[in-house]
């Protein structure tokens, strides 16, 4: 392939878990998979074999200008503290923070990709009392700023491509590096997040195989219960956007096929959730309720809802299997 891009991609405060989403990227794998659309990883520290002297002076080469860098993907929060010295996370081998680093790459690379809600808002590091100082590329939990600041644009006129999650998706990691080695993403293709909207523009809840429940308004009361989990176990899926009940994660499975509700984890402030697996309410109303929808229709569908729950999906939203299955109704053939 004549045209290939380089990538370049850092680790900060985080679990690595954006990592050990995408490495099974594929049928091939990730690396197949980014040569395949003409991306050249130049250098990951979890799966590159150079280490020490070679990759600093490969970075210092990038900082000068002296080698052009494509793409520049931070995953995890970087660390500010204290006092916003930024000390509390070093590059090995060098007397230099990752903050620094950071900051003297950002503006040498093509475009600027935050993998996964720690490098995209904080994340995890920032969860309150947030004794680190852990901030987004671009954004924090508060609002828009970050390490690089509001204004921060890459050499190709791009704000930080923000492809959020605990981890993202597989596909959206992939796709968003290949949707900037083609040229064929812009700002107007991000959300007021800087969140690519070709997963943005969906909802958690899109495809969720418990939509039937939720539809009556059928509700687990268990995490082992196969009913809808908003009204009770604190699932925010009609909340949080992605696609990710739409595919599968690396050969099958989601957050709520597993029985787990979702947390809204593309969200910024996300981890400073208390009670992950209980709903809020008041008046036995869930607080957060479904985007785009006022409480008065909530409340009157929700009841009209509940009225017409036929007892299959009454009793099975509240068992670990079918217990009833389909049937014809009365009067039917």
């Amino acid at each position: 392939m004549a045209d290939r891009s380089t990538l370049l991609w850092l680790q900060a405060g985080s679990c690595g878990g954006c990592t050990m989403a995408v490495l099974e990227c594929g049928a091939r794998g990730w690396s197949a998979e980014l040569n395949a659309v003409g991306i050249d990883l130049i250098w990951h520290p979890s799966v590159s074999l150079a280490t020490g002297a070679e990759v600093i002076e490969r970075l210092e080469r990038i900082e000068s200008g002296a080698e052009p860098l494509d793409i520049l993907c931070l995953e995890g929060a970087v660390l500010c503290g204290p006092n916003g010295t930024g000390r509390f996370n070093r590059f090995a081998g060098t007397d230099r923070t990752m903050l620094d680093w950071v900051r003297a790459l950002a503006p040498r690379a093509g475009t600027v990709v935050a993998v996964g809600s720690c490098a995209a808002f904080g994340g995890i590091p920032a969860g309150d009392p947030d004794p680190t100082d852990a901030r987004g590329l671009q954004h924090t939990a508060r609002g828009p700023g970050g390490v690089l600041g509001t204004d921060f644009r890459a050499r190709s006129g791009m704000p930080v491509i923000n492809v959020s999650g605990c981890a993202p998706h597989p596909g959206w990691i992939m796709e968003t590096l290949e949707a900037v080695a083609a040229g064929l993403i812009g700002p107007g293709d991000l959300d007021a997040l800087g969140r690519p909207r070709f997963f943005a523009d969906h909802l958690a809840h899109h495809g969720c195989s418990r939509n039937e429940f939720y539809e009556f308004k059928a509700s687990a009361e268990r995490p082992s219960d196969r009913g809808c989990m908003m009204e009770n176990l604190g699932c925010k899926a009609t909340q949080a956007v992605g696609d990710c009940n739409q595919r599968s994660w690396n050969g099958g499975g989601t957050c709520t096929d597993g029985g787990y509700a979702c947390v809204a984890c593309t969200a910024p402030g996300f981890e400073n959730i208390r009670g992950f697996l209980a709903t809020p309410k008041i008046a036995g109303i869930p607080v957060g309720l479904p985007l785009d929808m006022p409480k008065a229709w909530f409340v009157a569908l929700a009841a009209l809802s509940k009225s017409a729950t036929p007892k299959r999906v009454r009793d099975n939203a509240r068992a670990d299997r079918p217990v009833v299955p389909p049937g014809r109704g009365p009067g039917t053939r």
